[in-house]
């Protein structure tokens, strides 16, 4: 029997299996020069278009296109053969998580929580993890799949269907849950952030695929690839070590309300996680849709739940903090994840 964490393994750098050490430094680098340097990280934090921030839209991009050269258009088509990771995902991103969120929500901020933080506050906090569970991820997924070698061409299906059912069932699923019936849903926020984590990246991935395949064939792609993910990975550490500058205040100056919001978003994150990965283990679905499916449902477009805190809470709200905290926690979350789902690769049939 083949052992498949050996294997790749075997086919990763010194580097790349030390990612979390790095990550952790990235974390901590965040938050010392996010305190020694609150001017300039102010102003990274104010380059941004309708509320994407662009010097983490270019580090994102960055780790994208390396994905988007994989991914072969031609066998796009069979991706309708094989439907089961596509129900997966849609089912729990909207018909699960909203409402696990929200219940998670309510149980620690307006009960287990209750005696540490007012009843103003909670609501605040509740809504902004509301925001988070409504709003699956559309960028950092294609970072985490590179991770796990999913199917590029999936994954890329994956997310767009996402994207579309987002453009209806964002706001009424928010509208629902928050109780309230005029939220604003920040089109630009949404349209930007597809156009430059999806489109884009995509259109350059095609044309560097095709050249590829023009000069050598699949090899000079995997070539390419494995050429670039230095580049990937180190973009991912640039992210981090962004993130965490611009909050470096609220996170050192507030560090117990970050402990309780972070509370139920680590639960939903990881139950999310289990129950698709679960069902993608009992529905036999191959190893290359099944991770990449756990982890779409388990990340969150913190771009989008931003804006819409700010623009219904204000910037210095709760409901605004608890989306910053949900950006926080997500990296150092989904990187464990990417590291069971490599572990557990041999739970899973291969795809044929």
């Amino acid at each position: 029997m083949t052992d498949h964490s050996a294997e790749l393994d075997a086919g990763l750098g010194t580097f790349e299996r030390l990612l979390s050490l790095w990550v952790a430094l990235a974390i901590a680098a965040g938050l010392t020069l996010g305190s020694l340097f609150p001017g300039l990280f102010g102003w990274l934090a104010s380059l941004e278009v309708a509320s994407v921030n662009l010097p983490v839209a270019v580090l994102i991009w960055a780790m994208v296109y390396p994905m988007m050269v994989g991914i072969d258009f031609g066998a796009l088509s069979d991706v309708g053969r094989k439907p089961k990771g596509l129900v997966i995902t849609v089912v729990v991103n909207w018909l699960i998580k909203p409402f696990t969120m929200a219940a998670l929500g309510v149980l620690f901020f307006e009960g287990i929580f209750a005696p540490w933080i007012d009843p103003q506050t909670a609501s605040e906090y509740l809504a902004g993890v509301i925001l988070l569970g409504a709003a699956p991820c559309t960028a950092m997924v294609f970072v985490w799949s590179n991770l796990v070698r999913g199917d590029a061409n999936y994954t890329l299906v994956q997310v767009s269907v996402n994207d579309v059912i987002m453009v209806f069932a964002f706001a009424p699923i928010v509208a629902f849950l928050l109780g309230v019936t005029d939220i604003t849903v920040p089109w630009s926020t949404l349209l930007l952030s597809v156009l430059l984590y999806i489109l884009l990246p995509l259109v350059a991935g095609v044309i560097t695929r095709n050249r590829l395949m023009g000069q050598g064939g699949e090899i000079a792609v995997d070539a390419f690839r494995d050429k670039l993910r230095p580049t990937s990975v180190g973009g991912l550490l640039h992210t981090v070590v962004l993130l965490f500058g611009f909050q470096a205040q609220v996170i050192l100056s507030q560090p117990l309300n970050i402990l309780l919001i972070a509370i139920p978003l680590l639960i939903q994150t990881y139950g999310i996680f289990f129950i698709a990965y679960g069902a993608a283990r009992l529905w036999k679905v191959p190893f290359e849709v099944a991770a990449p499916c756990a982890l779409i449902g388990t990340s969150n477009f913190f771009e989008l739940a931003v804006a819409v805190a700010i623009s219904l809470f204000g910037l210095g709200s709760g409901a605004a903090l608890a989306t910053v905290v949900g950006v926080l926690v997500e990296v150092p979350v989904m990187l464990s994840l990417v590291a069971f789902a490599n572990r557990t690769r041999g739970w899973f049939p291969t795809q044929s």
